[in-house]
């Protein structure tokens, strides 16, 4: 993939915030305030953010620089060796698990092995971490760092109440958000972590795929984890021990949510596979009630 970065915007968002995309890779966001300058996320490689920064330069404003990791997931955090020595990196305190565990090298190794542009990632992690939430406070713009489990367990949005603006970063997805595993748990928690999105009543919502805005993407999310559950509550044991669950007819993907137009087909696979997962964890979920019963 020949990646390359661009500022972009959306229909009522304040000219203080600016998109920062990498194609269909993922969406970082530059939020300028009075006092500081915060850039969540650096993107998928430490070339990629330093791209960005040159191209935020202007809008800068020789203000110093924030960063905020909003989950240790390789295509929001491999770009941190551009800003080490720069600017303080804060994160949630699960972040640091998440960086420890042997799997975030695997996943390095593996993708390093597939693509160049890999090669050159250093794993930085923050310097800075919180539990629960924390605030930044920019003097005309307030940034709350909101602890948000469920996609990942160290998963944090990016509130700003002046604006009534939600980062929502993977927390909200189109077409659909996956979660961190196929256990009840998992489930309880990205559903939680929707609603008290959903409940923030954001005039937009801005999540870190999908290219969307709108804060009906919540909704949208909730809908189909709870059509998920219905479905899944109506099927009799059997059919619940399925190993192909997914792939049977009204249990698919696209019997939940449309397949956008012109997704490319390895994303499309990709979706897939978070919904086999989610499906996963409604059917561990539903197992459980059964047996509590």
């Amino acid at each position: 993939m020949n990646a390359s970065v661009e500022l972009r915007s959306y229909p009522g968002l304040d000219d203080r915030i600016v998109i920062v995309r990498v194609g269909d890779e993922v969406d970082a966001v530059f939020v300028r305030t009075e006092r500081f300058n915060v850039l969540i996320d650096t993107l998928g490689t430490p070339e990629l953010c330093r791209m960005a920064l040159d191209l935020l330069e202007e809008r800068a404003e020789a203000r110093p620089l924030v960063v905020v990791n909003s989950h240790m997931d390789w295509d929001h955090f491999w770009g941190n060796a551009a800003i080490a020595g720069r600017a303080p990196i804060i994160a949630h305190a699960a972040a640091l698990d998440r960086l420890r565990d042997p799997s975030t090298r695997e996943v390095l190794s593996d993708k390093a092995s597939q693509e160049s542009r890999f090669r050159n990632v250093d794993l930085i992690g923050p310097a800075i971490t919180f539990s629960g939430s924390m605030t930044l406070n920019g003097g005309d713009l307030t940034l709350e760092l909101i602890h948000t489990p469920g996609n990942t367990p160290d998963h944090i949005v990016i509130w700003i109440p002046e604006l009534r603006t939600c980062l929502a970063v993977d927390a909200v997805e189109y077409p659909i958000p996956e979660v961190w595993s196929r256990t009840a748990g998992d489930l309880r928690l990205i559903r939680s972590s929707l609603e008290r999105i959903r409940d923030l009543k954001a005039r937009l919502v801005i999540p870190a795929h999908g290219h969307t805005y709108s804060p009906s993407a919540v909704d949208e999310n909730l809908a189909y984890f709870q059509a998920l559950a219905d479905r899944v509550g109506s099927l009799s044991e059997s059919r619940l021990a399925d190993q192909q669950l997914g792939s049977s007819s009204g249990l698919r993907l696209e019997d939940f949510v449309p397949i956008p137009d012109g997704m490319p087909s390895d994303t499309v696979t990709f979706y897939r596979s978070c919904h086999e997962t989610n499906l996963g964890a409604t059917v561990q979920a539903h197992i459980e009630r059964l047996k509590s019963a």
